[in-house]
């Protein structure tokens, strides 16, 4: 058993190591990403049994959330990779993309999984400054105001493809 969790707790390393690798200073992101996504399904877990409402159908709701919001983000990595290798050979798009959308996502789901994780701090009895609450959601609403800004460089009222829902 010993020689089982050396080898997952090796393969883990490897994994992220060669994310970090590969993606650089957003891989490094994604990993941290990853690591609040646990922190936070932890820390939820904790202050439910606390609060005395843990519930396997709401930490069930819990992996199930956990698991679309990695699609979001594979979602936004495939879109900004494919857009970086075919629209400068397709010249006619007229399309410059800037290669943000993949870190914007991420971004954003790291300051929600933080502002998560003082939620969970409250309901385990921690006191949280207001002040730090405050920082989080105008950093949040930053981080959204840079994906709206990314609609517009990207030519949304024009013909190019890009339509507001």
């Amino acid at each position: 058993m010993e020689n089982y969790l050396t080898e997952v707790k090796a393969a883990i390393t490897v994994f992220f190591t060669a994310l970090t690798a590969l993606l650089g200073w957003q891989g490094l992101m994604g990993v941290v990403w990853v690591v609040l996504m646990i922190l936070d399904y932890l820390s939820g877990s904790l202050a439910a049994r606390k609060t005395g409402t843990w519930q396997s159908s709401v930490a069930r709701d819990g992996f199930m959330h956990k698991g679309g919001m990695i699609l979001v983000v594979l979602v936004a990595l495939l879109f900004d990779t494919v857009m970086s290798i075919a629209l400068p050979h397709i010249p006619v798009l007229n399309i410059a993309w800037p290669d943000i959308l993949f870190p914007t996502v991420l971004a954003w789901y790291i300051i929600t999984e933080l502002g998560s994780i003082l939620e969970n701090a409250v309901k385990m009895g921690a006191k949280v400054p207001g002040w730090l609450i405050k920082i989080f959601n105008a950093t949040l609403r930053t981080v959204e105001k840079v994906g709206e800004e990314l609609l517009e460089t990207t030519g949304e009222k024009t013909e190019s493809g890009f339509v507001e829902e």
